[in-house]
């Protein structure tokens, strides 16, 4: 695979590459430069799944050369040239621009012991009251239903600390490049009968850009009440050089004293709740929120 025959004289090509995680970064390179024709290589050898031209460590120099910027090339999802800059394919195998990202998450059981389990469930329906409902940062109506307190300080410090601990772990199995934690946010939330959250992404608005994983933490009494309430994530896929959901998805069950992690960027929902009961004991609980850089 080599650069067109277009390519004249060298000259200065603006390049962005796009990493997993959502992560961008703007470099600029000689259009002769043997990295630039690697990095293109990458991307068609992915596009036809030539998986062993892929096993590569890219080393960048940026910031004039003060730094460098280095990943390994399974992390390269895109990239974007101006001029742009085209790479010569077999005339037998056509590109696949619907290539697939899949979206891998980490769901992991027994998260609080039982005793902790027992305590947060008694103080949560002692705050019935409390709760109120839930919005979207959009303010856009009738996309979520649920019910939501956002200062739980009894359970909050217990939960972060905990997730704390484990997130460069998180980071690993996610294959995210690692990253300083300025945050980590959280909120308590209730879904009842017919409540849920239409498809989404937590974040895509200036306020939320930040938010780099997602966490949610499921609970509820025993024997369970209620159905529904499945977390959908969607594949991912690039169009017009920007992350959209792809049809596929994966699935995963609300289990009891589990929590999941997944990166939020993924477009994912929340189905519908089945409550036949409509009691607020019965209700679907979590504990969510967001690991921000």
């Amino acid at each position: 695979m080599q650069l067109a025959s277009q390519q004249f004289e060298s000259k200065d090509v603006k390049v962005q590459l796009l990493l997993t995680g959502g992560h961008q970064y703007t470099v600029y390179l000689k259009s002769d430069a043997p990295v630039l024709n690697s990095l293109l290589t990458t991307i068609v050898a992915r596009a036809y799944k030539q998986e062993s031209e892929l096993q590569n460590l890219f080393q960048i120099p940026i910031n004039e050369g003060r730094s460098v910027l280095s990943f390994p090339s399974e992390h390269l999802i895109g990239v974007v040239t101006e001029p742009p800059i085209f790479v010569q394919q077999s005339e037998e195998i056509q590109l696949q621009n619907d290539y697939i990202l899949a979206s891998d998450y980490i769901q992991i059981n027994n998260f609080l012991k039982p005793e902790e389990h027992k305590r947060l469930l008694k103080y949560v329906l002692a705050k019935e009251s409390d709760f109120l409902p839930s919005n979207t940062s959009t303010k856009d109506i009738n996309y979520r239903q649920s019910m939501v307190i956002y200062s739980f300080p009894e359970f909050s410090e217990l939960i972060l600390k905990r997730i704390q601990a484990m997130i460069p772990d998180i980071i690993s199995k996610l294959n995210l490049p690692l990253f300083s934690v300025s945050q980590i946010e959280s909120q308590l939330t209730a879904h009842n009968h017919g409540n849920y959250y239409k498809i989404h992404n937590d974040n895509g608005s200036p306020e939320t850009a930040t938010r780099e994983i997602t966490y949610v933490y499921y609970f509820n009494r025993e024997p369970k009440q209620f159905s529904g309430g499945e977390l959908l994530i969607y594949d991912s896929k690039i169009e017009n050089n920007f992350y959209v959901n792809a049809e596929s998805f994966k699935t995963i069950e609300p289990r009891n004293n589990s929590i999941v992690f997944f990166i939020s960027r993924y477009m994912h929902e929340v189905k519908p709740v089945i409550c036949p009961s409509k009691a607020f004991a019965d209700s679907r609980f979590t504990i969510n929120g967001w690991i921000r850089r």
